[in-house]
């Protein structure tokens, strides 16, 4: 199984090339206006169309979930290298689970997280010790 996440972007190149750094890897097909990134781990169809305007609509952000911190770390430091921000949160109990992440934005506003669980089940929803950003957990996450 694979799943399958079509994004509209009218910012089309400046996509393709956060998507090439982003995943590290460059589009299996890539067309004008459409591109797709054919991901093994996790597996995952990522396309993208050219589109007038973006609207997020009911999607809050995307995440992928690695088996360690040093994972999170290390997508960090790859990202960083590339020239992208990126937002680090260690140690946030968010969604009742206690994380590390890195958020990171693309052209186009998605946001996307790169985290792992360290524990499973706490007592609180979020953490008030995380950032006040739009990137905070607190209004964003939800996954345990």
């Amino acid at each position: 199984m694979k799943v399958h996440v079509a994004l509209n972007t009218p910012r089309f190149d400046e996509s393709v090339r956060f998507y090439r750094t982003f995943l590290g890897l460059d589009p299996v097909k890539h067309k004008p206006g459409y591109a797709k990134f054919d991901v093994a781990e996790p597996a995952l169809n990522l396309a993208l169309n050219a589109s007038p305007e973006v609207s997020a609509g009911a999607l809050n952000h995307l995440g992928i979930q690695v088996a360690s911190t040093a994972a999170v770390k290390a997508a960090a430091v790859r990202l960083q290298t590339e020239g992208l921000a990126t937002l680090e949160e260690a140690d946030v109990d968010c969604c009742y689970a206690l994380q590390d992440k890195i958020w990171v934005t693309d052209p186009n506003g998605y946001r996307w997280e790169v985290f792992v669980v360290k524990v499973g089940d706490t007592s609180l929803a979020s953490s008030t010790a995380a950032p006040a950003t739009d990137d905070c957990c607190t209004e964003t996450c939800c996954h345990d």
